[in-house]
Parts: structure tokens; C-alpha cells; sequence
């Protein structure tokens, strides 16, 4: 009886919607991720789906990028570009990314970094073959968290940890 109650009670919170029934996962795009910051921006559903490319083997490209999709629906879009010199995302051409945009401060790796409501975007030195200076993009679906100084500082914590983990990957000395 205990076991059949356990099943129905199991069966109606599956039924009744909501949830989340993917895992979040330790690699995206390439790129060893921190759990914990991508979390915020993964929103209930069913199936999460990685499509496009590494952010990191680009081969003669100089950008990689992909998308984190839940249920068909883009939630994180991530780019990492290779560069020649350090861009300031605070610089009027990379105004059209963001919605209320601020410099981010206290970045704890050399570099520069700007935030807005749904974008964070971290340009830094790289110094590996063929990477002077990367300059990584993070937009996330503005809807998932109504709450939006919440997601600004979700995402900020997000792109400063993802920032190291793409210039491991690419073996980067600085």
C-alpha cells in the first residue's frame, strides 16, 4: 500500500508540470563548468541540449560558440573569441548587447568585463598560440529569473568562473 501511495504521490508531481528532469551537466561546449553558477540559468523541463560547437577547438576559426537549450528553448548562448588586442566591452560598438550595462568590477583575473541584465561579457589576456586576448560572451534567456539584480549577479558569478576555465582550456599562460 506504502509503495502504491509513493507512486501516485510520484506520478501527479511529475504530471502536474514543473521540475526539472535533466541534470545539469559538468561540461558544456568543451568547457568544464561550475555547476553551481550555470544552475540559476537552467529552467524546468524535460531535456537539455548542447548544440554547436567547442568553445575551445576551433580549429582555424578564431571563435567557437554554442547554445544550452531546454526543451528547444535557448537558455545560455556562449561565445569565446580569439583576439588581438584587449576590446573594453564598455565601448560603445558592443553597446546593442546589453540592457542597462555597467562596468563589472572586481574581477579577480586581469582584464575587462561589462554586465547587463541578460549578457556579461569578460575580454582578458591569453597569451596561447593563436590567443593574444579572448573576449568570452554569456547571454542568458531574460525570463527564466523575473528577479533581475538576482540574474545580474548570477551571471556575473557565472562568467567569472567560466573566464578561467576557458583559458585553462586553452591553455593560456596568463
Amino acid at each position: 500500500m506504502t509503495y502504491a501511495l509513493a507512486a501516485v504521490v510520484s506520478f501527479s508531481l511529475t504530471a502536474c508540470g514543473g521540475g526539472r528532469e535533466y541534470a545539469v551537466p559538468e561540461q558544456v561546449c568543451g568547457i568544464t563548468v561550475n555547476r553551481t553558477t550555470l544552475d540559476p540559468f537552467l529552467p524546468d523541463g524535460e531535456k537539455l541540449e548542447i548544440v554547436g560547437d567547442s568553445l575551445v577547438e576551433t580549429g582555424e576559426d578564431t571563435r567557437g560558440h554554442c547554445e544550452i537549450r531546454v526543451d528547444g528553448k535557448r537558455a545560455m548562448y556562449l561565445r569565446v573569441s580569439k583576439v588581438d588586442k584587449l576590446y573594453d566591452p564598455m565601448d560603445k560598438v558592443d553597446a546593442f548587447r546589453f540592457t542597462d550595462r555597467e562596468k563589472m568590477s572586481g574581477l579577480p583575473f586581469p582584464g575587462e568585463g561589462a554586465l547587463g541584465d541578460a549578457a556579461a561579457m569578460v575580454n582578458t589576456e591569453c597569451t596561447a598560440p593563436g590567443a593574444a586576448y579572448l573576449s568570452v560572451l554569456v547571454t542568458v534567456d531574460g525570463t527564466v529569473d523575473e528577479e533581475v539584480a538576482q540574474r545580474r549577479r548570477d551571471l556575473q558569478a557565472f562568467a567569472v568562473d567560466l573566464v578561467p576555465a576557458v583559458k585553462k582550456a586553452l591553455g593560456c599562460a596568463a
